[in-house]
């Protein structure tokens, strides 16, 4: 999206899949940005002239987060990437449509107006560690419909002290197999930071369709049992600096979804596009219309 010049957009931290959703993308490229709060609305029409250029102009593709609990007026902005070079090409991607939509004045002015709505960015590459999560949808059509029907998102972000990132991922692999054999655990995903972070850190996630998917899970004490709890704390208490939450929700008028994940919910993720088409569609044979009247019929001026 809007990296290198001033945009680095690009939460979904999605990982944990069989080879088919491995397409999906082995990195995500998370921007993140803090909006000042008198600034909100002109970063809101900013966005949506981005977005509307790259959906025009085959530019790159993301999905964007608001912040509900967490930091206020901050969003996030991830993209799906197979690897580094993937990285340039949706930069480029992105950046060619916008030119392409207004012109390099235009665009340069987008980029400055953008900047000026801004308290702070920063710009993270995470790897999605698929072994370290649970339940994924088995295939590319399923985990695009899994990510279509989603609207909310939990994210913890786990610092791990130095030199106890082994220790922190055998309790993570012990949850995931416990976890896998109760029937109504629900799918959670890990990333781990790779480039732009302080030090060792896990993502770990979990996505709902509604608010009330939080509700009435299975703790990590059910998952673990109290023996396998007591380690789990063990290890945390000596292996883990700190932890942070955060629950988004997808923000679909500043999102530009692959279109395999937009069909599910056109709705949703295409209001306005899916809008227009009920707009479009012809009336019923039956309606009286004053174009199909008689010309005898129509009153006189």
């Amino acid at each position: 999206m809007w990296r290198r010049a001033i945009w680095a957009l690009g939460v979904v931290v999605c990982l944990a899949a069989p080879v088919a959703v491995h397409a999906q993308g082995d990195y995500l490229d998370v921007y993140t940005v803090k909006v000042k709060p008198e600034k909100l609305a002109d970063f809101q029409a900013l966005g949506k002239k981005w977005v509307d250029a790259n959906r025009r102009f085959n530019g790159d593709r993301w999905l964007a987060q608001e912040t509900m609990y967490g930091e206020g007026d901050t969003y996030f902005f991830v993209s799906m990437r197979q690897s580094y070079a993937d990285i340039d090409k949706g930069n480029e991607a992105s950046m060619s449509a916008v030119n392409k939509a207004f012109g390099k004045e235009g665009t340069e002015k987008i980029l400055r107006d953008w900047e000026s709505c801004l308290a702070g960015s920063w710009s993270e590459l995470r790897r999605r560690r698929w072994d370290l999560s649970r339940k994924a949808p088995a295939d590319a059509a399923a985990w695009a419909k899994y990510i279509g029907e989603s609207r909310f998102l939990r994210t913890i972000a786990v610092h791990v002290r130095p030199g106890h990132a082994p220790e922190f991922e055998a309790l993570l692999k012990e949850a995931k197999a416990a976890g896998e054999k109760i029937a109504d655990t629900q799918p959670v995903y890990v990333s781990q930071a790779a480039e732009g972070s302080k030090g060792i850190v896990y993502y770990i996630t979990a996505l709902r369709s509604s608010l009330s998917g939080f509700d009435k899970n299975p703790t990590l004490r059910d998952i673990l049992g109290e023996e396998g709890f007591k380690r789990f704390q063990q290890v945390n208490a000596e292996s883990v600096e700190g932890s942070e939450s955060v629950l988004t929700r997808f923000s679909p008028e500043l999102s530009n979804p692959a279109e395999e994940i937009a069909s599910v919910a056109v709705n949703f993720w295409h209001p306005k596009a899916a809008l227009s088409a009920s707009a479009s569609k012809p009336k019923a044979s039956g309606a009286k219309t004053a174009e199909l009247k008689p010309a005898a019929e129509k009153p006189k001026p």
